[in-house]
């Protein structure tokens, strides 16, 4: 199967963010609302909605408008995606595969 590297490089450059990191780590427990997220951080509300905006555009979290919030959560099938490429880079390394095989 080819991988799409291309989404891959989407993906890292939306976790290269020590907060936008931090907010997937908060995610993986389930969705949370837009004031949740927030109240975790000293952050203002639109610094706030700049880093969902890039997590989201990347496709890596999903929002929902729910009354005047929003309800963020991630995406599994792209979260999983990117974990079976470190897995992938993790299984190369340990058995020492010809990454030309690939």
């Amino acid at each position: 199967m080819k991988k799409n590297y291309s989404q891959y490089v989407v993906f890292l450059k939306a976790i290269a963010d020590e907060t936008r990191l931090e907010i997937l780590t908060m995610l993986s427990g389930g969705q949370l609302c837009a004031c949740k997220i927030l109240e975790h951080f000293n952050i203002t509300q639109p610094t706030l909605s700049y880093h969902m905006k890039i997590l989201c555009a990347s496709g890596l979290v999903e929002g929902v408008k729910d009354g005047i919030w929003m309800r963020y959560s991630l995406n599994k099938e792209n979260i999983d995606a990117l974990k079976d490429l470190f897995d992938e880079i993790g299984l190369s390394i340990e058995s020492d595969i010809d990454i030309e095989n690939i």
